[in-house]
């Protein structure tokens, strides 16, 4: 960090200009718009590049060193990239640009001399604290910079922006990211940013806000920009002052999110067909699934691995096939590093990076059916059966009669919820309907139901319709609860339902 500030302060001081080169995710653009306002603030010319999903692939390439060269540039400042960018690195070497990796992703090896690496996972580094997202990470040296240079920078502003890629980046929500997330939260309700505001109405979300909030709301349509098209909108909407095109920006986000979520749901449907016919070829499920296919869009892949993964309870590949060549994500489940399991193989990959459970690569489209029998293989020797058999855990059992706005406003006070402190689960019953259930969407429900203690409890089950028939008779049920802003009531969000006074 030390010597990165020194880098910037030497490029301030001989007017240099620098590039940014950021993610196409909520991360890396909150990341990239951190750093491009706070080195304006501290007089420092610089400009974003962010890598078009479908043109450049994934993160830090030679092509951006090109970019920033014919920009005037000469030093780089990567945003939740880099730590695996070795030819890119090489490639600014040569043309005589100097590198600056900021990044939360696993290293995939040392980079090249001279590279200056702020990176909390790299071997050797003691940092407290070692899961900072790149939004954090880029908070870090805003601050570090700022001081240097005796500037006070808002600090609230950027905590706005840092929790928004904290969050929807799921890294966990505890140590400084709790600090992070929910600090943030609270400075959103008094944004003056136009952009921020226009997303927020066009999200349609009040204050008080959460984390769920961001993930569900905010996140999803700052992804969007990349997954389907570029990330350049969604920058410009963080970045812009102007009310009216903050307004014309939100509306694009949003269009491409619904755009998003018909691609994402035709490759959930079309992968769900292929688990079931490899399980079936096989006999049983496999401890794993690599799925592809030509028709599906790669920007929706990973969000649609993740669905499989919860469905089948497997860790889940699944790959974009163009031409010669298969792009996809993995998501893991809990208890398995996919990361880890796939590094033997990343020789014979054309990309491979990430998370320990979620993870980005390429592999020639012809080795894939190898590849997948030989993950398969590997994956029944090393995962623990009991971590493939679903199972739910909760933290509490209450009656009916004890959910009220009380209970809910103590449950507050262990909030932000995310990945690392999840949201309490709890068991409640023995519960009947008060009514038939009410059905919407595409197969949700909500349902009214009493407790044998004369205490009432809201449902709602996200994709529950088909399973309607598991809230007849008497039945107990696990799920989180939140507030419905609408009746003013607790809600309880359904995980799982079973006939009152089963086996616990």
């Amino acid at each position: 960090m030390a010597q990165a500030v020194d880098r910037l302060v030497a490029a301030r001081e001989a007017t240099q200009k620098i590039a940014i080169v950021g993610d196409y995710d909520v991360d890396g653009v909150t990341a990239t718009a951190q750093l491009l306002a706070v080195f304006s603030a501290c007089g420092i010319e610089a400009q974003a590049i962010l890598p078009h999903r479908m043109r450049d692939g994934y993160g830090f390439q030679p092509v951006h060193v090109e970019r920033a060269r014919e920009a005037g540039c000469t030093l780089i400042v990567t945003a939740d990239c880099g730590s695996s960018s070795i030819p890119a690195i090489e490639a600014a070497g040569t043309a005589g640009l100097d590198v600056i990796v900021t990044d939360h992703h696993l290293p995939g090896g040392p980079l090249p001399a001279g590279t200056l690496q702020i990176n909390p996972r790299q071997s050797g580094c003691d940092y407290p604290f070692p899961d900072l997202a790149a939004a954090g990470i880029a908070l870090k040296l805003s601050l570090a910079l700022g001081e240097r240079l005796g500037r006070a920078l808002p600090t609230d502003a950027l905590l706005r922006i840092a929790c928004l890629g904290t969050i929807a980046d799921l890294v966990p929500l505890r140590g400084e990211n709790r600090v992070i997330a929910a600090l943030g939260l609270k400075a959103l309700e008094s944004s003056r940013s136009p952009g921020l505001k226009a997303l927020i109405r066009q999200a349609g979300m009040k204050p008080p806000y959460s984390a769920s909030d961001i993930g569900f709301r905010i996140g999803p349509r700052l992804n969007a920009a990349g997954r389907l098209a570029e990330a350049d909108p969604a920058l410009e909407l963080l970045m812009s002052r102007d009310e009216n095109r903050a307004i014309e920006l939100a509306a694009l986000l949003d269009g491409w999110n619904r755009e998003r979520q018909t691609e994402e749901a035709q490759v959930v449907e079309q992968a769900q067909t292929q688990a079931r016919e490899r399980a079936e070829r096989l006999g049983h499920p496999p401890a794993m699934f690599t799925l592809w296919s030509p028709e599906w869009h790669r920007g929706v892949v990973g969000i649609a691995a993740g669905r499989i993964a919860r469905i089948w309870n497997r860790p889940t590949l699944l790959l974009a096939a163009e031409a010669e060549t298969a792009t996809g994500s993995g998501r893991s489940i809990p208890g398995i590093a996919l990361h880890g399991f796939l590094s033997p193989w990343k020789d014979r990959l054309l990309r491979f990076g990430g998370h320990a459970q979620a993870l980005g690569l390429s592999a020639e489209l012809g080795r894939l059916p190898a590849l997948r029998d030989e993950w398969e293989a590997a994956a029944a020797g090393a995962f623990a059966p009991e971590l493939l058999v679903r199972s739910f855990s909760y933290e509490l059992e209450a009656a009916p009669q004890e959910i009220d706005l009380a209970f809910l406003a103590r449950q507050s006070r262990l909030a932000p919820f995310g990945q690392g402190n999840p949201q309490p689960v709890v068991r409640v019953g023995p519960l009947e309907l008060a009514g038939s259930p009410r059905f919407f969407g595409a197969d949700h429900l909500s349902a009214r139901a009493r407790g044998i203690d004369g205490g009432s409890l809201n449902l709602v089950g996200w994709g529950w319709q088909p399973r309607a028939e598991d809230l007849l008779g008497r039945f107990e049920v696990l799920g989180t609860l939140d507030l419905d802003r609408f009746l003013g009531e607790p809600v309880m969000r359904l995980i799982d339902a079973r006939p009152s006074g089963s086996n616990p």
